[in-house]
């Protein structure tokens, strides 16, 4: 009788979570509901029927946005962004992570504090340094200049995943390729690199996403360059002061949420395997 009591407990409080976590569901995805929907609107049935389903689907809105916001410039712009910012990001931070974590020195663990940070410093203490660095360094206003300031303001977070991992590797693996005449580099990138698969790919999700939805640093960079402008700094355009185009903003948020949601659920699975990893690691 008592076993029973415990199973009904246990699924009374299984539904009651579930419905606590649709709830939260609900409340999050709303706005992004409502943004779709607007996006088929007129201007003047978003502002008296805001809340309301559509019922004349206005494509012409996509059409314009595509056309207006110079949207396909702009989402090849970002996919270089974003291409390039995580593939340094993953380079430099992974083959830090390595060289720190075999070499066991006081230094070594000097530098790896160094390394990692400025995770703890928050980019707005530092914007208006980092500005003026940049434009002395002929850096801004360019996209291989933000893709080189991407790879300094986000390796010292790789850095910090890489190493954990690292370590949980034999040095034994090391030892026999060296004495089989296997360089550093060929050590690296054939043997340890692989083995690193679950936290790359959690590493190339987590900095992909941020490039790609990062607004101040381009703000900073490249916004007086319309030619090298991101989606995010194409959509900010349509919010003036004085005006606000919510017939290409909505559209053109969609547009840009469509390739990263893709993105995420193509290596969602990857992701999983990363976290599992990670916490049997740990």
């Amino acid at each position: 009788m008592s076993m029973v009591n415990s199973n009904n407990r246990r699924s009374f409080w299984d539904i009651f979570l579930e419905i606590i976590l649709i709830i939260f569901a609900v409340v999050w995805i709303y706005p992004f509901i409502l943004i779709l929907f607007n996006s088929f609107k007129t201007v003047k049935d978003m502002m008296i029927h805001f809340i309301e389903i559509p019922w004349n689907f206005q494509i012409q809105n996509y059409i314009m946005a595509w056309s207006e916001l110079e949207f396909f410039r702009a989402l090849i712009n970002t996919f270089i962004l974003s291409a390039g910012g995580v593939a340094g990001i993953i380079l430099f931070g992974s083959m830090a992570a390595y060289k720190l974590s075999r070499t066991k020195t006081r230094y070594s663990y000097i530098i790896l504090g160094i390394c990692i940070a400025p995770m703890m410093v928050p980019f707005q203490t530092i914007m208006i340094t980092l500005t003026q660095v940049a434009k002395q360094l002929h850096l801004s206003g360019s996209l291989l200049g933000l893709i080189v300031q991407y790879w300094g303001v986000s390796a010292p977070f790789a850095i910090f995943l890489y190493h954990g991992f690292v370590k949980m590797i034999p040095k034994e693996l090391d030892e026999s390729a060296m004495i089989d005449g296997a360089s550093s580099f060929r050590l690296f990138f054939q043997i340890i690199f692989p083995l690193l698969k679950s936290i790359t790919i959690t590493a190339v999700v987590i900095n992909a996403l941020y490039i790609w939805n990062d607004f101040i640093l381009p703000l900073l960079m490249i916004s007086s360059n319309k030619a090298t402008r991101n989606i995010q700094i194409s959509l900010y355009s349509n919010f003036g002061v004085h005006e606000v185009r919510w017939e290409l903003a909505l559209p053109g948020l969609i547009l840009s949420v469509i390739p990263a949601v893709i993105f995420f659920i193509a290596l969602q699975k990857y992701i999983i395997e990363g976290v599992a990893a990670g916490a049997v690691k740990g």
